[in-house]
């Protein structure tokens, strides 16, 4: 195996470097550096004349993802109803995650419920049966409801994503950007009084803030919707977590007490 130093000695290094552009290579690397300043040369770039004929690599026009979320806004405005906005995810086809993705996950539960809980992404349970919260996470959402007296059928149950991420994924801000107007216009027709944010990414995509859900969780924030109505939301950790780290189911509850008292106090229950 030649190095480049043995290579002066039987080449022209002007002419292989020619070659190497005319390839198309152009970055070369070593284990060793062996050209120095004492031996430096000018490199002349041939004229495409000159140049041995090479095909054009095809171009291929991709749309920007500022512009699928631009046309994602427009079609979400569009949805005077749930199952028009169902009926309009279901035929979307800006984002790449629904080409992976078994199934499309739309929200499911009370249409104008007064409690809205929203989740990050489906997860292989909620991809093969197309509902949120269906698995293991749900079950414990179940009882989660039950230790507040909170039926989930009284509730909304979506997520920022109706499609799951390969492998469980974390999504990229772009794939957010896309989806979020499906989310948002859900909000717009369902005119929650109180938002449950399940995890940090169900926070960061509503909130529109870097904070994270361990400084954020227990404080009450506020969301305005396009009729002025400003709604209460509560961040708190996804059930997901939990299941990894049961240590912070009690900072969970705690959670759950603020939303009950929350809820008793505006509605005088």
């Amino acid at each position: 195996m030649y190095n480049l130093i043995e290579m002066d000695k039987q080449i022209n290094i002007q002419e292989a470097l020619d070659w190497y552009l005319w390839a198309g290579v152009d970055e070369t690397c070593s284990d060793l550096p062996c050209l120095t300043a004492q031996k430096s040369f000018k490199v002349s770039v041939p004229s495409p004349a000159v140049a041995p004929a090479v095909s054009a690599k095809p171009t291929i026009s991709v749309q920007s993802f500022s512009a699928v979320s631009k046309n994602a806004r427009e079609l979400c405005a569009k949805a005077q109803s749930l199952q028009e906005l169902r009926d309009i995810m279901l035929n979307f086809e800006g984002c790449n995650l629904k080409k992976t993705a078994a199934s499309t996950v739309f929200g499911d539960g009370a249409d104008k419920a007064r409690v809205m809980l929203i989740g990050e992404a489906p997860g292989a349970d909620e991809d093969r049966i197309g509902k949120p919260f269906v698995g293991r996470c749900g079950k414990l959402l179940d009882k989660m409801f039950q230790a507040i007296q909170l039926e989930r059928s009284e509730c909304y149950i979506t997520n920022v994503l109706p499609w799951r991420p390969p492998g469980n994924r974390t999504p990229t801000d772009d794939e957010i950007a896309v989806c979020l107007p499906f989310l948002k216009r859900q909000i717009e027709l369902i005119e929650p009084d109180f938002i449950l944010l399940l995890g940090g990414i169900s926070l960061k995509s509503v909130m529109d803030t870097a904070d994270s859900i361990s400084r954020t969780r227990g404080k009450w924030l506020e969301y305005t919707i396009s009729s002025g109505k400003k709604i209460n939301v509560l961040a708190t950790y996804h059930p997901s977590y939990l299941l990894r780290s049961t240590a912070q189911k009690s900072k969970v509850w705690a959670d759950l007490l603020r939303l009950k008292i929350k809820i008793k106090e505006m509605h005088n229950i």
